[in-house]
């Protein structure tokens, strides 16, 4: 499979400047409203979000996921493939 970053997102969620819990819970309700096989790209500058949380969540679900840090932005481009 191609890499998920490399494909057209159907969504993309911004949450520059939020901190834990938000970063999750707004992934959370994004992918509830996205169907199967879509692709939401999140921009999100929390570590802990970034980091942990999102990717565990999306691990647990079984969605595949990419997290891609860009150190010269510095804020991470998170893609989650719901399955």
């Amino acid at each position: 499979m191609a890499e998920l970053k490399s494909q057209t997102p159907s969504e993309t969620l911004d949450v520059l400047g939020r901190v834990c819990p938000y970063p999750l819970v707004l992934t959370k309700k994004q992918l509830e409203k996205m169907g199967s096989g879509g692709i939401l790209k999140i921009i999100c500058d929390a570590p802990a979000s970034a980091e942990d949380s999102i990717p565990r969540y999306a691990e647990k679900q079984g969605y595949d996921i990419e997290v891609v840090k860009l150190e010269d932005k510095g804020y991470w481009e998170i893609f989650i493939q719901k399955k």
